[in-house]
């Protein structure tokens, strides 16, 4: 049998027909299969791969680490200095408040993690989402996720959930001194890049410090260079409570984080003991590969290229099928008429070498969120094939 065949019969499935593509190499922003096909990539892991795939400095700092150790114990006993000096680093790229990193295995666990975090803060229950956000599939993420086809099979599920209408003034009028937290995409991801008023995002954060609620941001996809700035809330001029980061927050390597004040985070530590622990967050190689590379996303200027790179894809992605280009920094939904039109206009794309796909609540929109490295021909190449696609 061959691996395709092996993966078919081995690995679990998440939809009926996968694409079943064959990755053996990626580097920088190009994906190479078995047969040697060459894929520009535009989807860079779900914005897992910013600074690009198997960077030097992240392949370094991980060959580094294992001639130091692996796993030993990581939750917080242990004073293990890949953990330390990649917090230290954060929290320098951050507001003041928020001071205290605490690592998981993933964006999904940082969810879980803050969510105990502000009922455990503030001695409340009710959690506040929004439609069609995205936050992960654990059990407690699922229960915020805002759309009801993906709950709905897996109810019943937490309790005490609202979910309301994003961008909406009126919404804010549910958020009460009953609410423990209001848990916000910065930007919507899933939902085809759909970013807020300022004004609205702004009344939000008025909203939940009036009323004594943590204010939750998921900028687990938004993150490290995705929008233009090194943090998506940095455009709307708010600080968030509580900050969820993934994805690119690992260099490659899985890994995700909630950072907290240090006095909000300290609630752990007491009645329970031990109020929340991992074995494998914040594992050394994956700390040491998550530093190297946000060091390398700061010190090669991969950031302020980004806006140029928007541009130039939306100059170029221009035809009467496409009905509208939505985007913020890097990270783009090209909208069709349906995801029939949508799907056909992916597998030409992935048939022609360039890899995308489509939203979960956007399935008419196809995705763009390259690696932040991605050269201009390499944009103009994909901009090209997605055109002649939409024939």
């Amino acid at each position: 049998m061959n691996q395709r065949e092996l993966f078919l019969r081995h690995v679990g499935q998440t939809s009926p027909a996968p694409l079943a593509l064959e990755i053996v190499k990626a580097d920088c922003a190009t994906l190479f299969d078995a047969a040697g096909k060459e894929y520009i990539d535009l989807i860079g892991g779900i914005s897992v791969a910013n600074i690009g795939h198997r960077h030097p400095k992240v392949i370094a700092a991980i060959q580094q680490q294992l001639e130091a150790y692996l796993h030993i114990m990581v939750y917080g006993e242990f004073v293990e200095a890949p953990q330390v000096q990649y917090a230290k680093l954060l929290t320098e790229h951050l507001p003041s408040s928020l001071n205290a990193v605490y690592f998981t295995n993933s964006g999904a666990e940082a969810v879980e993690g803050a969510m105990k975090l502000a009922k455990r803060v503030t001695n409340r229950t009710q959690i506040i989402a929004f439609n069609q956000s995205y936050h992960g599939s654990t059990q407690g993420a699922l229960s915020i996720i805002g759309d009801e086809y993906w709950r709905n099979a897996f109810r019943p599920l937490l309790p005490d959930v609202l979910h309301l209408a994003y961008n909406n003034f009126d919404s804010l009028n549910e958020i009460t001194g009953q609410t423990a937290c209001v848990i916000a995409e910065t930007v919507q991801a899933e939902a085809g890049i759909l970013a807020p008023a300022k004004e609205w995002i702004q009344a939000l954060r008025k909203k939940c410090t009036n009323t004594g609620t943590l204010l939750i941001l998921d900028e687990i996809q938004s993150g490290f260079g995705r929008t233009g700035k090194l943090w998506g809330f940095e455009h709307f001029d708010i600080v968030p409570d509580v900050l969820l980061l993934g994805k690119a927050l690992g260099g490659g390597m899985p890994l995700g984080a909630f950072i907290a004040d240090k006095k909000l985070m300290d609630a752990f530590t007491d009645n329970p003991v031990l109020g929340h622990i991992t074995t494998f967050g914040g594992h050394p190689v994956c700390c040491a590969a998550g530093r190297a590379g946000m060091k390398a996303l700061l010190e090669e200027g991969w950031i302020g290229k980004v806006k140029s790179k928007e541009e130039l894809f939306k100059s170029l992605l221009v035809h009467p099928k496409i009905k509208a280009v939505r985007s913020f920094g890097l990270w783009m939904a090209v909208e069709f008429d349906s995801f029939e039109t949508n799907k056909k206009v992916i597998d030409a794309c992935i048939a022609n070498g360039i890899l995308t796909d489509w939203f979960l609540f956007a399935s008419g929109c196809l995705r763009i969120s390259p690696p932040l490295i991605i050269s201009e021909q390499q944009i103009e190449k994909a901009c090209a094939v997605i055109v002649a696609a939409c024939e």
